[in-house]
């Protein structure tokens, strides 16, 4: 099917489309199905495969804000501005200002304080609880939550900043991934520090996001030290906005593009690649851009290709958040949205990374790696297709 074609499809329905792999099993799809209904539906996969050529066919939406922190810029003044004070202490941050554990912990510190005020600034009403606590072997965090708002049902934005020696579990895992490990009776130093979120709003015709961006140091038994950055940001709609998608991943395209044209489809296919549900057979959504181990430029180059991703968090999602936050919706599209969570949470407890690594780590904060999963969801053991009002039939 041509780009042409689901873009008609898509004018055709006000825009809005509902997201379906399951009812008819698709798999990694090489074009778009759609079906009349009442209302036609696009394939969740559907909205995966054409991404790339969606954002090819537009042009400029909107520039995330990509104004870096002035070097000299006084700490006390950015600190004042986060949600809680920074899990290291701010004279060891001050003595330290060039390393680069200090850079991303500030970074992800002031990323976590843009997003939460604006998601407040959206939903109106609740405000983030926040709750800093400390890991007995060493580091802590900062936990944001946001629940029962006006517009968001479960928001949490959490960072982390932890240290120590990594458990057997986590580093086999690290090895799985192609990693030279030298551990010394078994133990290996280490240091972690990244900002993660999931947004799970209450209208079903405004979309789910993931965020992550994080950086790891190993200190190896010969004293070598090995350094790298992770992150990704991604979309999981309940009902599929064409508009919405361009909108998302131009900005996230334009983020990357400052840094190295190959970056955008390098990571866009990884993510497409990485979110996908194996035993189901589904994409989780319409993908964004994911990478990992990242350590093929500078310390310096990697870090400010990663804090342009950050603070592309708030133009990719927040503009699409208010387009729809008013939306009118059925309950046979509110139940939808609750059937489809429960796919999204399939995913997080049997193959993110995130939450494997969370879980391995000894002292770990459980109710943080599982703030991604959402306030309600809803599972049954058959879904059927759509009758003709659009609505399904169990």
């Amino acid at each position: 099917m041509s780009l042409q074609v689901v873009l008609r499809a898509g004018r055709a329905v006000r825009g809005r489309l509902p997201l379906s792999s399951v009812c008819h099993g698709a798999r990694a799809v090489h074009g778009a199905a759609l079906r009349s209904t009442g209302r036609r539906s696009l394939l969740v996969a559907a909205g995966a495969a054409v991404t790339a050529g969606l954002v090819a066919g537009y042009g400029h939406l909107q520039r995330a804000d990509m104004a870096s922190v002035d070097h000299g810029e006084d700490l006390d003044r950015r600190v004042a501005a986060f949600m809680a004070p920074p899990v290291t202490e701010l004279e060891r941050l001050r003595r330290s200002g060039g390393d680069m554990k200090t850079r991303m912990e500030l970074l992800i510190m002031e990323t976590q304080a843009e997003v939460c005020r604006a998601l407040e600034e959206a939903d109106g009403g609740a405000g983030f609880t926040v709750d800093r606590w400390q890991r007995t072997e060493g580091g802590g965090g900062v936990s944001c939550v946001l629940q029962d708002g006006n517009v968001f049902e479960k928001a949490g934005v959490n960072v982390s900043v932890v240290y120590g020696y990594l458990s057997e579990e986590s580093i086999q895992q690290m090895r799985s991934r192609g990693k030279d490990l030298k551990t010394k009776d078994g133990k290996l130093p280490f240091c972690a520090m990244g900002v993660s979120s999931v947004i799970h709003p209450k209208n079903p015709h405004v979309p789910t996001i993931h965020f992550n961006y994080r950086y790891f140091e190993i200190e190896e038994a010969d004293g070598n030290k090995q350094w790298w950055f992770g992150g990704g940001t991604d979309l999981t709609p309940t009902y599929l906005n064409l508009e919405d998608v361009v909108h998302f991943h131009q900005t996230l395209r334009e983020a990357c593009d400052q840094h190295n044209p190959g970056f955008y489809p390098k990571f866009k296919k990884w993510c497409d690649d990485y979110f996908f549900i194996k035993h189901r057979g589904e994409r989780r959504g319409v993908g964004g851009i994911f990478f990992d181990d990242l350590d093929s430029l500078s310390k310096d180059k990697l870090f400010q290709f990663v804090k342009s991703c950050a603070k592309a968090v708030v133009p990719c999602y927040v503009p699409i958040v208010n387009k729809h936050k008013n939306d009118s919706f059925s309950p046979e599209e509110k139940m939808w949205q609750q059937l489809r969570r429960g796919r999204y949470v399939e995913f997080n407890l049997v193959y993110d990374r995130g939450t494997k690594f969370g879980l391995a780590t000894p002292g770990s904060r459980i109710e943080s790696i599982l703030m991604s999963l959402p306030l309600t969801a809803r599972y049954v053991l058959y879904y059927c297709t759509f009758s003709k009002k659009g609505a399904f039939g169990m």
